[in-house]
């Protein structure tokens, strides 16, 4: 029997039990038992309900309980997709990972002064840029291993995704995360992004989807779980995704300086873009802008500098339509210098107003 196979549990392991909470007091036993000794006895209910109930959706379910650490594999994504192979539609994972928010609550010496930066600014360079570098990342698992990685909750989410689970859950608990992923569909083949800067697509003029660039601001894999988030968390009342815990720390000091969008300049070299005018924004959001402003988007380019910072409205979605409403019809009105007047009172509102990003 493979590695792979031995963590594997039947449906009719089950078949006795009588009740929910029975099922869950069983599947703690087996998972204490089978697992090296390693205890999950203080697991929320809710937690082990989620996975007692992935359970029930076929006879020949089963669930791969994986309790070594994620962060100890060498070759994460292979991993998963032999967990995968292993595994039928609509049967489940659950396995455990220490998170960077929960390796960081390990950390004292952050919390020395100067000292704690130091150290800080160490542990990224070795820990989370270094083996993402050509030449550097053979050398880093060369000496590594690959055992002791510091992984974000977002990272370790985004790579189940990108091998065909479905998120069901994730709990922390003790310092660590688990999480309960099931297998519904086949693997992506699109390659993942790791440098500093990506492309989004996004909706252009004439409805042209644009490749627009931005610095990275999020963690590698967090592209993959937007559904999963905004199903989890929603919105809020700025229209962005309640509690993001993609974007990294640097990346909303980035973010609020607006220094992610410096790329954005290609875009306007290229003619795809200028520098002021109504955001790109993705498919989904665009399908959710009334008809009328849609009908009127798709006859300009869209711009660096969007409207609201412009006219000094808030950051809500209707904030945002509001003013976007109002730059198209004075872009009709006066098409030659409306562009010129919107990015000087922007350029404004930044300097002497304090503007930020939302």
């Amino acid at each position: 029997m493979s590695k792979e196979d031995e963590g594997l549990l039947k449906k009719q392991d089950y078949h006795a039990i009588s009740n929910e909470e029975d099922a869950i007091l069983q599947l703690r036993s087996i998972i204490n038992k089978n697992n090296k000794g390693k205890t999950v006895d203080n697991f929320q209910n809710n937690f082990f309900t989620n996975l007692v109930k992935s359970l029930e959706l076929g006879n020949d379910s089963e669930v791969y309980i994986d309790l070594d650490q994620i962060n100890d594999i060498r070759y994460i994504n292979k991993h998963f997709n032999n967990v995968y192979s292993n595994l039928t539609y609509g049967s489940s994972y659950f396995g455990v990972v220490e998170t960077l928010s929960d390796w960081r609550k390990k950390q004292w010496m952050f919390k020395l002064p100067v000292i704690g930066w130091i150290y800080r600014i160490y542990v990224f360079m070795l820990s989370r840029v270094t083996p993402r570098l050509w030449g550097l990342k053979k050398i880093y698992f060369l000496l590594t291993s690959g055992r002791n990685r510091i992984v974000s909750k977002a990272e370790i989410l985004g790579r189940l995704v990108y091998c065909g689970f479905e998120i069901i859950d994730c709990k922390p608990i003790n310092n660590k995360h688990y999480f309960i992923a099931k297998k519904t569909r086949e693997p992506l083949k699109i390659k993942p992004s790791y440098g500093p800067i990506f492309k989004m697509n996004r909706v252009g003029k004439k409805g042209k989807i644009i490749g627009v660039y931005k610095f990275r601001t999020m963690h590698p894999y967090s592209e993959f779980i937007h559904d999963y988030i905004i199903k989890t968390n929603g919105y809020n009342s700025k229209g962005k995704i309640k509690d993001d815990f993609r974007t990294s720390r640097w990346g909303k000091i980035m973010r609020k300086y607006w220094i992610d969008e410096i790329p954005q300049i290609y875009n306007v070299l290229r003619g795809e873009m200028k520098l002021v005018g109504v955001r790109p924004v993705s498919q989904v959001y665009f399908d959710s802008i009334p008809d009328e402003l849609r009908s009127i988007r798709l006859q300009m380019k869209p711009g660096c500098i969007p409207p609201y910072v412009a006219l000094d409205l808030g950051v809500t979605k209707e904030d945002v339509l509001n003013a976007e409403t109002q730059y198209l019809r004075d872009k009709i009105r006066r098409p030659y210098f409306n562009d010129l007047i919107y990015f000087f009172k922007a350029i404004y509102k930044i300097i002497f107003r304090g503007r930020r990003s939302a």
